[in-house]
């Protein structure tokens, strides 16, 4: 099995992750509209994951010695549905039944679809699912990982600091949670709803490596990601990223988090992203 999805000779990744976005601004434009600030913002992440880090083989999704990933923030799973779409896990044209009645690509992700390990939306559950398949691997003698992405509001949620110091306890250096940091959450600001700084301390002292990055680039995310783990300690990626990353005309608007684009909106969108790639 590959470390991670090769991609084709002369393809770099900035035209997958411009790809990935315009996927998302498509589905966003559908009917039922999409999550789209926070798939805006996780794309590097994703990209970063399958395309250099993770052991995955979109031929046999299920392979037993694959890395696990875990989209513990559900609400981007339209970010989900591109990144594997790039990667090989189905044709790109399924995501066109995006939120099509009696389809599975639904707003959050199901394990129907290949590729998902898991259902996710309910917030605060990822993390604890994430320590199953990390004690799993080690009691089976795998060298498997297991990643799971959370949103940063998300973590204002107590189970996951129940599933942090779990996981702290039993030294699961095989774990890996990425917190995709826009600030933003539904409601409004993150330090306005409810303070999470200081975030990076507070992982540190539940006994967790912490590594801060440019959520955007992908080379600090990959050297993060891919890092060696501390003997004994699971590791957080704190990912400083912006909600809406690539249509500067919603960046850091909370009004973005759930948007149903007009005909005008999605042109706008799309001649601005593939501007990026020109």
């Amino acid at each position: 099995m590959s470390t991670a999805v090769a991609l084709p000779l002369g393809t770099d990744l900035a035209d997958i992750t411009s790809r990935i976005r315009e996927h998302i601004v498509t589905m966003c434009a559908g009917p039922d509209g999409g999550h789209l600030g926070g798939s805006m913002s996780l794309v590097e992440i994703l990209a970063a994951l399958y395309f250099r880090v993770m052991r995955v083989d979109p031929a046999d999704p299920d392979a037993p010695d694959r890395d696990i990933l875990l989209l513990s923030k559900g609400h981007g799973g339209i970010g989900l549905y591109a990144t594997l779409a790039e990667a090989g896990y189905f044709p790109r044209e399924r995501l066109a039944e995006y939120s099509m009645p009696g389809g599975q690509f639904m707003a959050h992700p199901h394990p129907e679809i290949p590729g998902v390990e898991a259902p996710s939306g309910s917030l605060g559950h990822g993390l604890a699912m994430g320590i199953g398949y990390a004690v799993a691997a080690q009691l089976d003698g795998s060298d498997r990982r297991c990643f799971v992405v959370l949103g940063d509001g998300e973590t204002q949620e107590g189970s996951v600091w129940e599933a942090a110091a779990v996981a702290s306890h039993h030294g699961l250096s095989n774990l890996t949670a990425v917190i995709d940091r826009n600030r933003l959450q539904i409601t409004g600001g993150t330090e306005q709803v409810s303070g999470l700084e200081p975030m990076a301390q507070r992982w540190r002292a539940f006994g967790w490596t912490v590594r801060e990055v440019d959520g955007h680039d992908v080379d600090a995310l990959t050297g993060a990601l891919d890092a060696p783990s501390e003997r004994g300690r699971p590791t957080l990626v704190l990912a400083n990223t912006v909600k809406g990353k690539g249509l500067p005309f919603i960046e850091g608007d909370v009004r973005s988090h759930y948007a149903k684009l007009k005909e005008r909106q999605y042109h706008k969108a799309m001649a601005v992203l593939r501007r990026s790639r020109s």
